[in-house]
């Protein structure tokens, strides 16, 4: 698939050339990350959904240079923060500055005035500056001295972390975990593709130089904003919605789960859906397309009891487990 044309650049771009711009995002990011299509895909559903995305996985598997070869794909501007426990919230979002020459307090605007934010060990920092993000995932604007900034469209938070069981990480508090639409795992790679790695690697490959490596724009504003609008025209019959509910209700009343799924997570569920459904081609969404999606998008949003921590249960085994129970609309 080639590079976008001056379309992309003002002038509107129609539905099919907007599907084909963000597949041809998997074979540009696939020129730095080997595998990880999941992962790719949910940052692309994110994008059309208007939603951020939480990338969990060990050091070393390519978090970082996933969400920094997404960005050198996208003709969209990026800024990278890396979360440290010294982090401040001003930090992030943006201070006043006293200007001595005018003698008037004026506003800096922090790195979250951006397109596409890469949010880097995000679980590093302590909650106090983790939460400084609330406002910027919600409502798309930054408030400072009582006045409230806009941010710019389209605005995502990719943010990685290194599983909370490793030294010197803080938990996320539950209601950012909620603002994130997507929680994708970032696996050890195949020994086929650790492999290839190598081998790329022993070639040259710099991962810190992606123009070197061949990745290119290939997606603009122009194309996301025709791709949501198509989205939005994805049908939805009331019996998907049904099953969407009743998945989410059964999370509520699961004996190995403490917190289950809120309406919020029923609608991020239904959109991710939709997202998919359009992905693949579709212009409606089929009980598949859900059960696709569960996962990442559900399993930030479940709290585990204790007593099954202990027996060795997981998030994405109940939801597997509630899926195989729930009854699937014809």
């Amino acid at each position: 698939m080639s590079a976008p044309t001056q379309e992309t650049a003002g002038t509107p771009a129609n539905p099919d050339r907007a599907r084909a711009s963000l597949e041809a995002l998997r074979t540009e990011i696939g020129k730095a990350v080997v595998g990880q299509d999941a992962a790719v895909t949910g940052l692309v559903v994110a994008l059309l959904c208007r939603g951020h995305v939480l990338l969990e996985g060990v050091p070393g598997v390519a978090k970082t240079l996933l969400v920094r070869a997404l960005a050198a794909s996208l003709e969209l501007d990026t800024k990278r923060v890396q979360f440290t426990p010294d982090l401040m919230p001003s930090d992030v979002t943006g201070s006043l500055i006293y200007d001595a020459r005018t003698a008037e307090f004026s506003f800096q605007p922090g790195p979250a005035f951006t397109n596409l934010l890469l949010a880097d060990e995000i679980n590093r920092t302590p909650p106090k500056t983790q939460s400084s993000l609330l406002e910027a995932m919600e409502e798309r604007q930054v408030t400072v001295d009582g006045t409230a900034r806009p941010l710019p469209d389209p605005f995502l938070v990719a943010a990685t972390q290194n599983p909370v069981e490793y030294e010197g990480t803080y938990p996320l508090p539950e209601a950012q975990l909620d603002r994130f639409l997507l929680k994708l795992t970032v696996p050890l790679p195949s020994r086929a593709d650790e492999i290839n790695v190598l081998t790329r690697h022993a070639a040259g490959f710099n991962p810190r130089d992606l123009q070197a490596a061949g990745v290119r724009p290939v997606a603009g504003p122009a194309d996301l904003e025709a791709a949501r609008a198509a989205v939005a025209k994805t049908s939805i019959s009331p019996e998907i919605a049904g099953y969407v509910v009743d998945i989410c209700r059964a999370t509520r009343e699961s004996p190995s789960l403490s917190l289950g799924v809120s309406p919020r997570g029923a609608t991020a569920l239904l959109s991710t859906s939709r997202a998919w459904a359009w992905l693949t081609g579709r212009d409606y969404v089929t009980p598949d397309d859900v059960k696709a999606l569960a996962l990442p998008t559900l399993r930030h949003r479940i709290q585990l009891r204790p007593e099954a921590e202990m027996e060795g249960v997981t998030a994405d085994s109940v939801i597997t487990s509630l899926l195989a129970h729930v009854p699937v609309p014809r």
